[in-house]
């Protein structure tokens, strides 16, 4: 029973990890809170649904083309929306409630075009289950947390070893003189929230073929899980968010097997008091940290 809950517990957290490290790269450059990335989230998996739910395409050619899709999404908010105020020397609050309100129209453009209620959500990654010891492990889950840690290696990478990484860097330590050293500060910036759009798809698709359905409130349901984890670890800190959205998600499980599932996402909120109270700057955060 045990190391089943811990099974699970690690495959929706690097789920949640994916979506928290996208949250992550952008609050460190552009030190917004971007509450439109739990949207993205939900809008990915809907437009999977509906390209191969709704025209008969292959679903995985469907599954790619939604990842394009709203990382396209995530390009759009920066360069409509973001960069005009970023233009004007807006205050950072500004950003937050653009982000926020950004947040509503997606949600509500998916509830006014596909309905409330819940869709059914083929899982095309069923292959059956192995056995480890008298835990359950299926090829979902396996293939959720291979896809996941690839990927949080893959942005590592990115971040600490690339050029890229290096002008991300220098951006969110002032985008004043990264522009002076030559750095295009809005081709970054807007890199950054494609590749936000990226993760935000790809989990959401994931956690929808986990669970086999989809609806509207999963978006504000993860909203509160990825702001969670990203405190937890440590606002801004790639690493903080793996660690953060993994022991998120092993504690929800814990709680729902040996407590109540309906304390399940109160979880969320409690870890959140509790760092705050405790630890104010996360597992890995620095003890200066001014942003918004």
């Amino acid at each position: 029973m045990l190391l089943q809950q811990i099974i699970n517990g690690i495959t929706i957290g690097s789920t949640y990890a994916l979506v928290a490290i996208g949250f992550t790269m952008i609050f460190g450059v552009l030190e917004l809170t971007n509450f439109s990335n739990s949207s993205l989230y939900m809008f990915g998996a809907y437009v999977t649904w509906l390209l191969y739910a709704g025209t008969g395409m292959n679903f995985f050619v469907a599954f790619a083309l939604s990842i394009v899709i709203t990382g396209v999404l995530g390009w759009s908010i920066d360069r409509f929306a973001l960069r005009q105020l970023r233009k004007k020397h807006a205050p950072k609050l500004s950003g937050l409630i653009t982000t926020l309100g950004m947040s509503m129209v997606i949600d509500n453009a998916i509830m006014v075009f596909c309905g409330t209620d819940s869709k059914m959500f083929e899982n095309f990654l069923d292959f059956g289950s192995v056995h480890i010891g008298s835990a359950v492990v299926t090829w979902t889950q396996i293939i959720i947390l291979i896809v996941a840690c690839v990927l949080m290696i893959a942005l590592s990478i990115i971040v600490y070893r690339t050029k890229i990484g290096k002008a991300m860097t220098a951006i969110a330590q002032n985008q004043d003189a990264a522009k002076l050293m030559g750095i295009d500060t809005n081709r970054v910036i807007s890199l950054t929230f494609i590749i936000s759009g990226f993760l935000a798809c790809i989990a959401g698709t994931m956690v929808a073929m986990y669970y086999r359905s989809i609806d509207t409130a999963m978006g504000s349901s993860i909203g509160t899980k990825i702001f969670a984890s990203a405190i937890l670890g440590g606002v801004g800190i790639l690493p903080g968010a793996v660690v953060g959205g993994i022991v998120l998600g092993v504690v929800e499980t814990m709680v729902s097997a040996y407590i109540s599932s309906g304390y399940r996402d109160a979880i969320s909120f409690t870890i959140l008091i509790l760092v705050l109270l405790v630890m104010p700057n996360g597992l890995f955060g620095k003890k200066a940290i001014n942003k918004v």
